[in-house]
């Protein structure tokens, strides 16, 4: 196994990092398992202090292990308009991350393939927003054939795999954007006017304002879905997360007033939203299993991952013939025989973060981290 110069044993702490636009994700790997996962809010629009900051507090939370660990890093902050452009963004990031992190760094780059900062403005075109190819490769890997559902607070990614391998020659966000294995919608931050151009309030059929009013952390906050551990972000208003305040907000989209409607209307209307995402996510999931000639029934494995995992059998729906929805966290990802369940829970939200650690580890180890407790 390679070590350091101070002749630490790089396989045996790995901490992977996701940093995204909004939030930075991270796993702690000790042994090839996973001891802890967190998650921080990471505004990086408005500045890379907001990364910086959120380093500092993992340090807080892992202060002997950030020394001894080898970092393992994929990332798509690099979209944010902070940067002049995407390698601008990639630069930018990894030498924050390298003068920051005490240990090595290494950016995953695509399958077996890691470069330091310093090589990242040579490869930052496999280095930008390749989170989405290290959750899929891990999965596949523990999984050999399936498809991949990961609705994050942002963005849904929908991969298909087999034979251990993902599917498909997409490999930028634009490629994804075309094949819809990217899909611009989340469960935290989406604006609601992004959803549907249209929509039914106490049966009447209505335009909607094309504001950010809302967002759909108020949807499933209204429906109890959205783990207050997950709505991070602040509101589309600034003001509180009350169930009252985010009837304020949804009221808003259709030119009402919370008082235009019961509870059990804005709870209505909030799973109108609802049906309206899980739509046109189903409409991406069968776009990319036409794609490969697969139908959600012979993909043999379905996996849900991301804070949003909780919609994936809204959207498949009838199509899975049967089929369990897979948990990135309890299935896939290499946990620790006495993690907590809550904490296994955050496997599934941190799922890059996780795969990418085990990536590494699984690269410059001879002994591949365990799967899951239910992986096949």
């Amino acid at each position: 196994m390679p070590a350091d110069d101070r002749g630490t044993d790089l396989a045996t702490d790995v901490i992977g990092w996701d940093v995204g636009g909004a939030h930075l994700k991270a796993c702690w790997l000790h042994g090839g398992q996973v001891r802890d996962v967190a998650q921080w809010a990471c505004p990086l629009w408005q500045g890379l202090v907001h990364l910086e900051d959120a380093l500092a507090q993992a340090r807080t939370r892992w202060p002997q292990a950030m020394d001894r660990a080898a970092h393992a890093v994929t990332m798509s902050g690099e979209m944010v308009d902070l940067f002049a452009d995407r390698a601008d963004g990639v630069h930018r990031i990894s030498q924050t991350l390298a003068e920051r992190l005490p240990g090595p760094v290494h950016l995953y780059a695509g399958p077996q393939h890691w470069v330091t900062p310093a090589q990242a403005a040579a490869h930052w075109p496999a280095i930008a927003s390749a989170n989405w190819r290290a959750c899929a490769q891990h999965t596949a890997a523990r999984l050999g054939r399936g498809l991949l559902i990961d609705i994050g607070s942002t963005t849904t990614d929908v991969i298909a795999f087999d034979q251990g391998r993902v599917l498909g020659d997409s490999l930028s966000d634009r490629d994804r954007l075309a094949s819809g294995e990217l899909v611009y919608q989340g469960v935290v931050r989406t604006p609601l006017c992004a959803l549907a151009q249209r929509t039914v309030f106490q049966g009447q059929t209505l335009n909607v304002m094309n504001e950010w009013f809302a967002t759909t952390a108020d949807v499933y906050r209204l429906t109890g879905e959205l783990d207050p551990a997950h709505d991070q972000q602040p509101t589309a208003d600034g003001a509180d997360k009350s169930l009252h305040a985010t009837r304020a907000r949804l009221a808003r989209m259709v030119g009402c007033d919370a008082r235009d409607g019961s509870d059990a209307d804005w709870l209505a209307f909030a799973h109108t939203w609802r049906a309206a995402q899980c739509a046109e996510i189903a409409g991406q999931v069968r776009r990319v299993l036409d794609r490969h000639a697969r139908t959600p029934a012979d993909a043999r494995h379905l996996v849900a991952a991301g804070c949003g995992a909780f919609l994936v059998p809204s959207v498949l729906g009838d199509s899975m013939c049967g089929n369990p929805v897979l948990d990135y966290g309890h299935d896939v990802a290499p946990l620790a025989a006495n993690l907590p369940a809550a904490l296994a829970d955050w496997t599934r939200v941190g799922a890059p973060g996780v795969a990418v650690a085990a990536l590494w580890r699984d690269d410059h180890s001879a002994t591949p981290a365990p799967a899951g407790r239910g992986a096949v």
